[in-house]
């Protein structure tokens, strides 16, 4: 009687809990995740250094230009020598003595590098790069599918074992009435002790139960909290109730589905590199021309000597040229390289090939799936009317002791377990929906 004690005690806790928690609707989820989803954070990154590859200060059609330049001082002290050289008056002539002499050197130039045509290599580069990028936009998409596919279906599991949960509580709160009245009827002889007893146990399996129940909804609310990047003890709850996409419309999808389906248009995009490959290295059996320019300019100052004065010089120079290179046989390097971009090519076409067959498949079994689980969950719908009327009347009946106690547990147990297969198909259903929408490719505008 303790153990029953302190279970309902520490569910009252959780009801107290429950009370507090922020509602999360699926909307506000679909933000959080699309801005703050540590996957969804890191793909943007890589797309965003895809972006800044394929602009045309990557691309190569600009010139280069450089700057360089130089100064040089040397400072010196000299003493020259006259040996056998007599002044005018005979006197032998003294040696001259040049102390801290300078000499000064400055230069600069600038240098222009234009390629003119370099084989198409470089168009063809160019197109690869931003085919590239729309590459990374795809894989980006891709990844936004994905997450939002995980986000749901930890959403979803939480909006489960929230339902699960609110079932298990009134089914407890039956049990607990249902030993109430089994105490008072064993107080005053109309019941044995057996009774009582067999109501005790189902208030604790049903307490258990509900405990069990709630440390799953509590990891699912952690698992959300990891995908949405927020703390993760934040208590929250969601919404439970769902619509579904009208079947016109999912038909809709469907037959455009090979147009829109992400996985299929990364497999066109890398063909189209594989292309541009064969292209780039074709272009090593044409020439490169190219364009030189230059400007340079010279300072040399050079100290006065003993038979000259100092020297100051002065120079500029403008340079212009070209250059024409052919490199008419490299010893079968670039037609190897042409061959093995064709192969990759080929293999590329054949992985397209493999990945429609596959799309297909996977198209028809989501198909299927989500029609069987549509219909599921109006079977466990049936089953849940059918449920909750076999229970009302065995209640009636139980009250009025036209049945036993175990004929009306059973029923209980018959609604709590039809009540929980529907809130499972339910969301199954709603999964196997979004699933099939994802490979229509069109999970981005599906309006929850």
């Amino acid at each position: 009687m303790k153990q029953v004690q302190f279970i309902l005690i520490l569910l009252a806790v959780n009801v107290v809990q429950l009370q507090a928690q922020q509602l999360l609707s699926k909307e506000e989820a679909l933000r959080l995740t699309l801005e703050q989803n540590f996957g969804i954070q890191m793909t943007r990154n890589v797309n965003e250094i895809n972006k800044n590859n394929s602009e045309v200060l990557n691309s190569g059609y600009l010139p280069t230009v450089s700057l360089a330049g130089g100064a040089n001082l040397t400072a010196s002290d000299s003493e020259i020598e006259f040996p056998g050289q007599f002044l005018d008056d005979g006197s032998p002539r003294p040696n001259a003595n040049l102390n801290d002499q300078e000499a000064q050197r400055y230069n600069a130039g600038l240098n222009v590098n234009y390629t003119l045509f370099d084989g198409l290599g470089r168009k063809f580069t160019y197109k690869r790069l931003k085919e590239q990028y729309a590459l990374s936009e795809l894989q980006l998409r891709e990844t936004i599918e994905q997450t939002l596919l995980q986000l749901f279906s930890v959403y979803f599991e939480v909006a489960r074992l929230t339902e699960t949960t609110a079932n298990l509580k009134e089914t407890l709160l039956v049990s607990k009435k249902r030993q109430q009245r089994a105490e008072s009827a064993f107080s005053f002889g109309q019941l044995n002790k057996l009774a009582v007893l067999n109501a005790q146990v189902d208030v604790t399996n049903d307490s258990i139960n509900l405990l069990q129940a709630n440390q799953q909804l509590d990891n699912a609310k952690r698992d959300l909290n990891l995908i949405l990047n927020q703390p993760i003890e934040t208590d929250l709850s969601v919404e439970t109730q769902l619509n579904f996409i009208s079947e016109i419309q999912i038909e809709q999808w469907l037959q455009t589905a090979e147009q829109f389906n992400v996985t299929l248009l990364q497999q066109q995009s890398n063909r189209q590199i594989n292309a541009y490959d064969v292209k780039i290295n074709q272009s090593g059996y044409l020439p490169t021309l190219g364009l030189v320019g230059s400007y340079g300019w010279n300072l040399n100052q050079s100290p006065a000597s003993a038979f000259f004065p100092g020297t100051s010089n002065t120079t500029r120079s403008l340079g212009l040229g070209a250059s024409l290179s052919w490199n008419l046989f490299d010893g079968g390097r670039t037609l190897t390289r042409v061959k093995n971009a064709k192969i990759a090519l080929e293999n590329q076409t054949i992985q397209e090939e493999e990945t429609k067959l596959t799309f297909e498949r996977d198209l028809r079994n989501a198909q299927q799936n989500y029609e069987n689980a549509i219909k599921i969950y109006d079977i466990q719908s049936k089953q849940v009317e059918t449920g909750t009327y076999n229970f009302e009347r065995s209640q009636a009946q139980y009250l009025l002791g036209s049945i036993t106690a175990i004929e009306f547990r059973q029923a209980q147990i018959n609604l709590r377990n039809a009540q929980l297969q529907r809130a499972a198909a339910k969301y199954q259903a709603k999964l196997a929906e979004l699933n099939l929408i994802q490979l229509s490719g069109q999970l981005l505008n599906v309006a929850l």
